[in-house]
């Protein structure tokens, strides 16, 4: 490792981004896109380094850096990653570039558009990456309001609509958080205030004190995965944002909530998330079912693939209540696994609205016959998605059902209905879309995907393809650190994780 500060350059490098962006004429408009591709792309520089200078195999955080700030109150600058959050950074870096590159549809006010980009890429991976709870909360805040402009000023006909819900709902769940992040700064100290994570995993928290803060937390981070029935935002901001928005959203946004379920509420509140570990499995199995089954009756593609990241989440939300080192190891590869598919499909759902101004399934059919490169390389991330073995949602999920059978078989057998759901509701809209006779004549007219197209999307085709045929670099960074989040639920409480050859009963 290095002493030089990555990490806070990761969070600086982008907001330095959008101050250049900033002294771009309004006139050269033309170049501030592939400006702001570039800048990203000096971050994604920084994080491929972060990636190859971490140590495999160590469970702690790594690459440190604290400042004091205020002590009375134990408030600082104090930033780590460990192999939970190390692939998440990587992750949010890889799809930024892609997704201002994507940004083809954006025609007014682009500086301000490419600079709410960076910004926000500057405030989520500040989130995964800040070690103290007051410095955590300010990016959880700072990194909606880019999201609510992107969508609310370049999204679609009901954008204002979709912004204000998608405020709304996060408004109120930081609300609680806030008030619970207050409460545990100045009363989990053992009487002495501290907002710093390491420290507050010492408290001595009573099991009714660990309940509250349980959900004051979790009801922020569960409006943002989104859990059942938090969900309900998400439709309508996925559809009415514009394509690189969707992408975010979707690749990194929805991540931020299953993050912090596993940094905040299982290392600071065991008990109560062994508690409550049968109501996180109810609550996940109903939207990995729900999520799906609502999908294959949508007649909108992006709509469909908005309901299938509901269900999608489902499976990492299961995957981390399983309290097992499968469930939970599977639940992180999967947030990424999930980041690399469902952005490539929002990236392609952009690229046909971009031909044909619809995304109405019906108003297809026939598109291998005009598109044959798209249509194989839809075909390719639909099968990603769905789980097919060699490709990297089937590791993921995976090991999330084995983990969940482990200590909730009866869960996992109904989780594993969602797998075969997905294949309906991702190939019948595949052969509506593309298969049989051309029967909308403005479709005989489609041209395929352009060579620039093909170069955005190949960086998430080769990820997808070698996390599904070697993803043991992925796991074995993150494996450390999983084990030391369980060995510690166990030492705090009476739960016994479940090993192989055995099941465990529901606490």
């Amino acid at each position: 490792m290095t002493d030089f500060p990555i990490l806070s350059a990761l969070i600086v490098l982008p907001v330095l981004g959008a101050l250049a962006l900033l002294l771009i004429p309004p006139r050269r408009s033309e170049i501030v896109l592939p400006v702001a591709v570039g800048l990203s792309l000096i971050t994604l520089g920084a994080a491929v380094w972060l990636l190859v200078d971490f140590e495999s195999g160590v469970a702690g955080f790594q690459f440190v850096e604290q400042t004091s700030w205020y002590e009375p109150w134990g408030v600082g600058w104090h930033l780590g990653v460990d192999g939970i959050s190390l692939l998440l950074v990587v992750l949010t870096a890889f799809l930024f570039p892609i997704a201002l590159a994507a940004s083809f549809g954006v025609k007014h006010r682009v500086r301000e558009y490419a600079v709410a980009m960076l910004l926000l890429e500057a405030g989520i991976i500040g989130v995964f990456l800040a070690l103290d709870l007051l410095v955590f909360f300010v990016f959880w805040e700072a990194m909606l309001v880019p999201m609510y402009f992107i969508i609310g000023i370049w999204g679609g006909e009901r954008r204002v609509h979709a912004a204000v819900k998608f405020f709304l709902f996060t408004a109120l769940g930081s609300a609680v958080m806030f008030a619970g992040i207050l409460f545990l700064g100045f009363l989990g100290g053992d009487g002495v205030p501290t907002f710093d994570f390491v420290r507050l995993l010492d408290s001595d928290l009573s099991r009714t004190a660990q309940f509250w803060l349980f959900g004051a937390f979790g009801l922020s981070f569960a409006i943002k995965v989104p859990i059942f029935p938090f969900h309900t935002w998400l439709p309508d901001a996925h559809v009415e944002a514009p394509t690189a928005g969707s992408v975010i959203l979707a690749g990194v946004l929805l991540k931020l909530g299953a993050y912090g379920l596993i940094r905040f509420n299982l290392s600071l509140f065991p008990e109560a998330s062994v508690d409550l570990m049968p109501v996180l499995a109810v609550l996940a199995v109903i939207g990995i079912i729900y999520g799906a089954i609502v999908a294959i009756v949508q007649s909108d593609i992006k709509r469909l693939v908005a309901y299938s990241s509901v269900s999608h989440l489902g499976f990492v939300v299961l995957g981390v209540f399983a309290l097992t080192t499968q469930g939970l190891q599977g639940g992180v590869l999967q947030m990424v696994n999930h980041g690399l598919t469902t952005g490539a499909l929002f990236l392609l759902v952009g690229m046909i609205y971009e031909r044909r101004h619809t995304r109405e399934i019906s108003q297809f059919g026939g598109l291998a016959a005009r598109m044959p490169i798209y249509a194989g390389i839809f075909l390719f991330i639909s099968f990603a998605s769905i789980g097919l073995p060699g490709l990297n949602g089937f590791v993921g999920e995976f090991f999330i059902l084995i983990g969940s059978f482990l200590s909730l078989p009866v869960y996992a057998m109904l989780a594993a209905t969602g797998v075969v759901l997905a294949a309906v509701y991702l190939l019948w809209a595949y052969q509506r879309m593309f298969t049989g006779p051309i029967t909308v004549a403005e479709n005989r007219e489609l041209r395929d995907l352009r060579i620039g197209e093909v170069l955005i999307l190949a960086p998430i085709l080769a990820l997808v393809l070698f996390l599904g045929i070697y993803p043991k670099p992925a796991l074995d960074r993150i494996e450390p650190s999983v084990d030391s989040i369980l060995e510690r639920i166990e030492n705090a409480t009476d739960y016994e994780m479940p090993q192989w050859g055995t099941t465990g009963d529901l606490p």
